[in-house]
Order: C-alpha cells, then sequence, then structure tokens
C-alpha cells in the first residue's frame, strides 16, 4: 500500500508543495513535552508565524487520530498542547503503533523526518536533535534521531545537539553514518544553550544558498540520508556555560538516582534544568527555536530557487 494512504497534507502546505515554493516542517514533541500549557500553544503558534515572514509555508507533524499530519490546524496545536505529556512521544518505532490504534502522537525529530519525507518535504527546524547519551558505553543509549539523519533526505536546523548529551560520541556516530554537520557562520558546534562547545563542525558555510547548494548536489547524486545544519543561540538569549553545565550535572545525577532512561530522559532532564536555571533556560529554548525556524525558512526558499 502506498504510504501516500496514511498522509494528510494540509491544504496550504500542499498548494505550496505543487506550485515549487519553500516549505518548513516542524516537529510537535516541543509541543506536548517541550514546555507547559499554555505557553507551549502560544509557541508553536509563534514559531509558524516566523516561517511564514521569512518566506515559507510551516508544516507542522504530529499524528492526529491515526493520521500522519504534515501541517496541523489551530486545534489540533491546541489538543496537543492540552493534552501534554498524555500525547504519546512517537519515534519512527512507534509509528505504525499509534497510527493502528488511531491514537494521538507528538513527533520527535526521527518521526518528523519520516513524515516530513513522505510529503515531499526537505527542511525541518527545530530546537536541538538527540544524540548520545552520557553514560552510553554502559546503557546503548543513542537517539533514534541519529539513524534516521544517516538514512532519510531532509536537512534539519538546530542548535546543535542537546547540551545533556555526549557531543563527542553523537559526532562521532554521526561520522561513521555519513552525515555531514554544517555550522552556520560558526566553526565550533554550537551546544544547544550555548553558542559554541568543544568540538568542530565538519564544515562552517555562511549562505543559506551555500548550504541548499549542498543538499541539492548530495540528493542529485543520490547520497542518502539528512544534514545537520547547526545554528548558534543569538548571543543576547545564551546562558553561561557555568551555570547550565551545573544545572546539567545535577538533572543527570537525579535521573539516575530516580533510574529514569530512554525516551523519558530528555523530557525529565530538560524540564530540570529549565526549574535549575529559575527558567532561564526555557526562555532561552523558545528563542533558538525561533532562530531556527527564520534560518529553515531561508534555506528553504534558497533550495526552492535551484
Amino acid at each position: 500500500m502506498n504510504s501516500q494512504a496514511f498522509l494528510d497534507i494540509a491544504p496550504d502546505v500542499q498548494h505550496a508543495i505543487a506550485t515549487g515554493r519553500a516549505v518548513v516542517a516542524l516537529e510537535s514533541t516541543i509541543i506536548s513535552h517541550g514546555m507547559p500549557y499554555p505557553q507551549n500553544v502560544a509557541t508553536a503558534l509563534q514559531v509558524e508565524e516566523e516561517v511564514r515572514q521569512h518566506g515559507a509555508v510551516p508544516a507542522t507533524i504530529a499524528i492526529i487520530n491515526g493520521r500522519l499530519k504534515a501541517g496541523l490546524s489551530h486545534g489540533d496545536i491546541e489538543q496537543l498542547g492540552r493534552a501534554g505529556h498524555a500525547v504519546t512521544k512517537v519515534s519512527r518505532r512507534d509509528i505504525p503503533f499509534i497510527v493502528a490504534r488511531g491514537g494521538l502522537g507528538a513527533t520527535t525529530v526521527a518521526a518528523t523526518m519520516v513524515i516530513a519525507a513522505m510529503a515531499g518535504i526537505r527542511v525541518f527546524a527545530t530546537g536541538g536533535i538527540g544524540g548520545v547519551h552520557r553514560g552510553a558505553q554502559e546503557s546503548f543509549d543513542v537517539s533514534a534521531d541519529l539513524q534516521e539523519l544517516a538514512q532519510t533526505p531532509v536537512a534539519v536546523v538546530c542548535a546543535g545537539a542537546k547540551s545533556i548529551l555526549d557531543l563527542r560520541l553523537t559526532l562521532e556516530y554521526l561520522e561513521t553514518h555519513g552525515v555531514p554537520v554544517v555550522g552556520y557562520q560558526t566553526d565550533a558546534l554550537p551546544a544547544f544553550f550555548t553558542r559554541d562547545s568543544a568540538f568542530s563542525v565538519d564544515y562552517r558555510l555562511d549562505t543559506p544558498g551555500e548550504i541548499a547548494a549542498v543538499l541539492k548536489a548530495k540528493w542529485a547524486m543520490g547520497l542518502q540520508g539528512g544534514m545537520v545544519v547547526a545554528n548558534p543561540i543569538p548571543a543576547q538569549f545564551a546562558m553561561p556555560l557555568a551555570a547550565i553545565d551545573q544545572a546539567i550535572e545535577q538533572a543527570l545525577q537525579e535521573a539516575k538516582q530516580q533510574g529514569i532512561a530512554g525516551k523519558a530522559s530528555t523530557p525529565f532532564l530538560l524540564a530540570r534544568v529549565n526549574a535549575l536555571t529559575g527558567g532561564d533556560s526555557l526562555a532561552s529554548n523558545i528563542q533558538l527555536v525561533l532562530n531556527n525556524a527564520r534560518l529553515g525558512a531561508a534555506i528553504a526558499v534558497a533550495y526552492q530557487s535551484l
């Protein structure tokens, strides 16, 4: 059966794809699991508007009543926001189960990439990608986002990998699987809340047009997989490295003591870091997502013009 039979593309997104206009995919885990209601709904709508203001059509992605959705209504976003953690957090492995039972699912980076690719959307803006968790040598806790980047042709614009992760091992994994990590106007890998880390990106590109040209060449040659476009948080919203490191270390200790692991770990750690920083990390999180939406739109516009 054709995968399109399971997919509903919103009319404005369908029209944009049909007429060669730029479209930017957006994930929905940030709505249900990323922040409290009603701030989550307001932020989701603000991110969509940011994409529109910069010349592209937003396609927020989720599973609603068992249907894969590329483009949500305000009602859909409100439903995800109100339900919060009661919504299933969906990665690639979870999609058929939520579809089969007609359920409600918020898509992670991996699941958003899957559905975006089905819809023919090539650029996706999010906060930060998942990666190799600290202590993965024992736990083997590696985000499915990384394997998705290795096989699915979608560029992911993000503020690097979440700083709660092992950044060195995350970069090693991406290199092994042939996923390029591009720094937008930076030589250093951004670490989500901070503008840089101790690690370098594979390539630095300084304009959306350069990034679009590389994407075009990669996919035209039949090279599979996506690309990480690492876009540093704007300087005025970045957090002091010492403060964020201290909060992360404490949150990691608490997660270990409480036996929190797997897909529950990232929402727990981000919530604890937010609490430990007095809400500063949530404010930074919102600003970096908006910044990624702007760059995602610019890359999508440049890509469509090629």
